[in-house]
């Protein structure tokens, strides 16, 4: 299933909906009625898996024509319970890019560098992105995002499938400028708006493990990069494993998986994003994340 958070007009709140083919909706309360919850934040939080199991056996029995979606406005499909846990260079041509730049040494194949964004980072599919005035340098990074619908420490690899919600897009936008003078990430990656997510999550029921996706991000029409999830250094199991050495992960946590090469920085000279550029992510087992630059 397509899960989305959805606004039928600007000024209503956003409610939560299956995503139909055919650019239809339906709404929960529709299928689970008054009891359903009213976000796929309260779906994750209260336990996903009943919650997913009651969508799917009602769908098999029901017949629901949907709404059409049209000019409906997609909402980021969770916020941020906390910081969102990111994974850097772990594509091997993203990772030679940094090498060329010089910004790395060696590709790192034996740990996995992780990072996280602020939780004011969050942005959904048509929000502005500000070009900031302290954050001239501005560049994309088309990413998988997973998302967790269960907890837990020490997780091994044959349990992280089990642990996962579904997919969505993210974009790992990043003050390059930023980034390097302060010679670390947090900053440089954590200016409000800079991380996009949606437009659905895709339910891991749907999606054939291990994850084999293409992902493809262009700029007013041209692309910029196209990889493969199956590339990662370190696959999504690696990342839960490490991860969870470490912390208590959360339901409703989001995964940034990495990105592949031909971010802006890597051209020669840099090819930046401005005020009116266009940003899209395309994966086509989960949708198109479409943003557009603004000025401050």
């Amino acid at each position: 299933m397509k899960l989305a958070m959805i606004r039928s007009n600007p000024e209503v709140p956003a409610r939560p909906a299956v995503v139909l083919s055919g650019q239809r909706v339906v709404w929960f309360q529709e299928i689970l009625g008054s009891d359903a919850p009213t976000s796929l934040d309260a779906m994750i939080t209260t336990g996903a898996d009943p919650w997913l199991e009651q969508l799917r056996s009602r769908f098999l029995v029901g017949s629901y024509p949907g709404s059409t979606f049209g000019d409906m406005i997609f909402d980021a499909p969770i916020s941020f319970r906390r910081n969102p846990l990111c994974i850097g260079r772990n594509y091997p041509d993203h990772a030679q890019e940094a090498v060329r730049s010089g910004l790395a040494k060696t590709v790192n194949e034996e740990f996995p560098m992780f990072f996280s964004k602020a939780t004011t980072t969050l942005n959904h599919d048509q929000g502005g992105i500000v070009a900031f005035q302290a954050a001239r340098r501005l560049d994309y990074e088309a990413e998988l995002g997973v998302i967790l619908s269960r907890g837990g420490r020490e997780i091994d690899r044959e349990h992280a499938e089990s642990m996962i919600l579904g997919y969505t897009l993210v974009n790992d936008v990043t003050a390059r400028e930023v980034q390097q003078r302060h010679q670390q990430w947090f900053l440089g990656k954590s200016f409000d708006g800079f991380c996009p997510i949606g437009p659905v999550i895709v339910t891991r029921d749907e999606i054939p493990w291990p994850v084999a996706l293409t992902l493809q991000l262009t700029v007013n029409g041209e692309e910029r990069q196209r990889f493969h999830t199956q590339d990662m250094i370190f696959d999504i199991a690696d990342q839960i494993r490490w991860l969870s050495q470490a912390m208590t992960l959360l339901p409703g946590d989001l995964l940034a998986t990495g990105t592949g090469d031909g971010v802006g920085r890597s051209f020669t000279p840099p090819r930046y994003l401005h005020p009116g550029d266009q940003v899209e992510i395309v994966c086509s087992a989960i949708g198109r994340l479409r943003n557009w630059v603004v000025e401050e």
